[in-house]
């Protein structure tokens, strides 16, 4: 069994969430990240108005080391009109702190962005382009999640590979839903609308089953990124084909958590990372019990995909707003 500590090099997390609710435990996951190597982390708050003001109030005493994204504004989404007022607490969050706006939700029946939902309104629908151009115009990057893994949509039977976990988040029962292929193909008409726009695809795009279709996406889409938060047990039992796919497209994948903020937490990402460990298994972080492995990441791979792609995002928004 191989222990990390730290991580081999700093790291931005570019998705999390604000798990800490009082100020004691914002510093306890600071000291957390300063153990672990965690030099910032990006909190989708999901959130506008005065929720996003609270959160942003609340982590703004470590701004170096927490950056705050806001929402979007779906009310009245289906009224006519829609859309200005959506820019303008787009805006408005801006102003206040946002440097990013996420995690927005489309898991096939429509758009989410924390409480405020939609039904059959998604990414590529037109009146999404003012505000996705908007966030262009802000400098301000994307955090989507489109889908969910493949086996959420799957039949809930012994033929089901996941269903420990599906079950739980099953789909496939789920009325006028678009699917797993159909929201992928949602995601890259509006990546491909709106090529100044800077969209991160959460959890692998939830393509962790067909990796290689994501590499394609990311082929064809310059302005596209995905994060790995949330995929560890997805992906670790195939550590070849893995390790590859992060060679190959080590400029387009970034760290990310959405685990909470505790020490072993980090540390079980970094082991499956950094080491060559084979059939290990970890019961307390994920919800699928299959064995685990390692990927073993070379040094360049892993300062892409723990810091420096992160970083580069990060400083095409401005440091404050104008």
């Amino acid at each position: 069994m191989t222990e990390i500590a730290k991580a081999r090099y700093p790291i931005i997390d570019m998705h999390s969430h604000p798990y800490a609710k009082t100020p004691e435990q914002i510093a306890e996951w600071v000291a957390n990240m300063e153990e672990v190597g965690v030099e910032k982390t990006v909190i989708l708050t999901s959130s506008v108005g005065r929720e996003f003001d609270a959160i942003y109030r609340q982590y703004a005493k470590y701004s170096d080391r927490f950056e705050v994204w806001c929402g979007l504004d779906f009310t009245a989404y289906d009224q006519p009109g829609f859309g200005g007022a959506a820019l303008r607490e787009l805006e408005r969050c801006y102003r206040a702190g946002a440097r990013g706006v996420g995690e927005l939700h489309d898991k096939g029946q429509g758009m989410a962005s924390g409480k405020s939902k939609t039904q059959g309104l998604h990414p590529d629908d037109s009146r999404m382009d003012s505000m996705f151009e908007k966030c262009a115009e802000l400098g301000l990057p994307i955090s989507i999640h489109v889908a969910d893994p493949i086996w959420m949509y799957q039949k809930m039977d012994r033929t089901n590979d996941g269903l420990m976990n599906a079950y739980h988040w099953r789909l496939d029962n789920q009325p006028n839903i678009v699917g797993l292929t159909g929201m992928i193909e949602i995601l890259e008409r509006s990546i491909q609308k709106h090529p100044l726009t800077t969209f991160i695809a959460c959890h692998f795009a939830n393509l962790d089953y067909d990796l290689a279709r994501l590499g394609e996406l990311f082929d064809r889409n310059p302005n596209l990124y995905a994060d790995i938060s949330a995929r560890y047990a997805e992906t670790a039992p195939i550590p070849r084909f893995a390790s590859q796919f992060y060679a190959k497209h080590s400029d387009r994948l970034l760290y990310g958590t959405d685990m909470g903020f505790d020490r072993p937490m980090y540390r079980v990402t970094f082991r499956i990372l950094e080491s060559l460990d084979e059939h290990f298994y970890e019961t307390e972080q994920f919800d699928y019990h299959w064995s685990l492995n390692g990927f073993g990441l070379p040094d360049s791979t892993l300062q892409g995909v723990y810091h420096d792609n992160a970083a580069k995002i990060i400083a095409s928004h401005p440091a404050k707003p104008r």
